[in-house]
């Protein structure tokens, strides 16, 4: 967009994306460099092997969940079983569950009658066992066999750790949308995961992968039920207690992705949704000066709202100077320049930063380069479209129901991992 007279709300619309996307690129890099560089990639030496409870929320997965579930069971680490919690399904989840119960008798079912939401069924899985950690995976999600060891090693090096987050990588590559999903997950959420590591606390976990120490769950009450997004509210719910969280980029899971743009667009408005909510509830706690290093995570994620806010609100004036004349200081031309060309090479320098880190992890990343070229454009747009229809229905809604499940769009096809 080209400066006007309101060079102040144009220069932060462009100088905004500008500046995160090269922090995130440093960070990564710096990130990779310190800790990753080097690291053997299947070190999977742990001084002791405590019991991990593996949960999986299931809600309407028949068409993952025997696939899931074998795959679970494959997973190189002696101390461990799973626990699958049916949802209230609507579909054939808890007849496939059963049957998976008499393959394998070592795993729990639990069947709740109705749906009751996520943070709930992780909440009852978290009170039926004894282990000292939870891996909580989705329904679609199928881990590396060495992620619960790779996870393992930060909770007992360091008593202070609460959760650590896995890698998400996406195996539903066979549509353009999927394949563009590839770099968003590389380009931008591995790099902004090891920036925000860098200066010591994380937005959130991933919720299709991420382990918990059982300890620090009971400290802060587990799982909130009314949160859209129960894994943002849990990564500050345990930041805020004193726990820390970490990102191992070793633990894989690959997982499906929504391929249209109707499914894309629910999942990321409840993802905007979800942010707005956590950040307003604990707002008053991150008052206190001990709380400190979470103002970062504050700070950003409410200048990407103001940005948001700020790119729609010029969108709007330039059509609308399209259609009826404008005083000069409120005419805008939203046809891209100079600025669009910088940003466009800075998001290709922003994929290629992270394509180049995360190749060691996932070596097949190099193929779809050319398909998600743009995707880091195509995230600020829904990203803005999303969080601007989201504030109003966050900040004006007067009561916060239980947060329930709604059917998981779950792609149109996928490649299997090749591990």
């Amino acid at each position: 967009m080209e400066p006007n007279v309101h060079f102040g709300v144009t220069s932060f619309v462009f100088y905004y994306p500008f500046f995160m996307s090269y922090l995130w690129i440093i960070g990564g890099l710096l990130h990779y460099f310190l800790f990753e560089k080097g690291r053997e990639l299947h070190d999977t030496q742990l001084p002791s092997q405590p019991r991990v409870a593996v949960v999986v929320p299931c809600y309407n997965e028949g068409e993952n969940v025997r696939e899931v579930i074998a795959h679970l069971h494959t997973l190189r680490y002696a101390n461990y079983h799973v626990i699958a919690v049916n949802d209230g399904s609507r579909d054939d989840t808890g007849a496939l569950l059963n049957a998976l119960a008499d393959e394998y008798p070592d795993m729990l079912v639990v069947h709740q009658h109705r749906n009751e939401g996520k943070a709930i069924g992780l909440n009852t899985a978290a009170q039926l066992t004894d282990a000292e950690y939870l891996l909580c995976i989705d329904g679609d999600s199928l881990p590396d066999p060495d992620s619960i060891t790779y996870m393992l090693s930060h909770f007992l090096n360091d008593r202070r750790i609460g959760a650590v987050t896995g890698n998400p990588r996406i195996r539903n590559r066979s549509t353009m949308l999927g394949r563009m999903q590839v770099g968003e997950f590389s380009s931008i959420i591995g790099l902004i995961k090891r920036t925000q590591q860098l200066y010591g606390r994380l937005m959130t976990v991933s919720g299709v992968m991420a382990m918990f120490r059982q300890r620090a769950l009971r400290d802060v009450g587990y799982w909130s039920p009314e949160m859209l997004t129960e894994d943002i509210d849990v990564s500050w719910k345990l930041q805020i207690g004193g726990w820390l969280i970490r990102y191992e980029p070793r633990a894989l899971t690959w997982i499906l992705m929504p391929e249209t743009f109707k499914g894309l667009f629910k999942q990321r408005l409840r993802w905007a949704k979800g942010g707005i909510q956590t950040a307003v509830k604990y707002a008053p706690k991150l008052l206190h000066p001990r709380h400190a290093l979470m103002w970062p995570i504050f700070a950003e994620f409410w200048l990407s709202v103001i940005w948001a806010h700020s790119l729609m609100l010029l969108i709007v004036l330039a059509l609308v100077g399209l259609a009826i004349p404008l005083p000069d200081g409120w005419r805008y031309d939203i046809i891209p320049r100079w600025h669009g060309t910088l940003l466009f090479l800075t998001c290709l320098a922003q994929l290629l930063a992270g394509v180049i880190i995360d190749h060691k992890y996932d070596y097949r990343i190099f193929r779809y380069f050319t398909d998600t070229v743009w995707y880091p454009v195509a995230f600020w747009v829904i990203g803005m479209i999303t969080t601007v229809i989201a504030l109003p229905q966050v900040v004006f809604k007067r009561t916060a129901g239980r947060a329930r499940w709604v059917s998981p769009d779950r792609g149109v096809k996928y490649e299997k991992p090749d591990h």
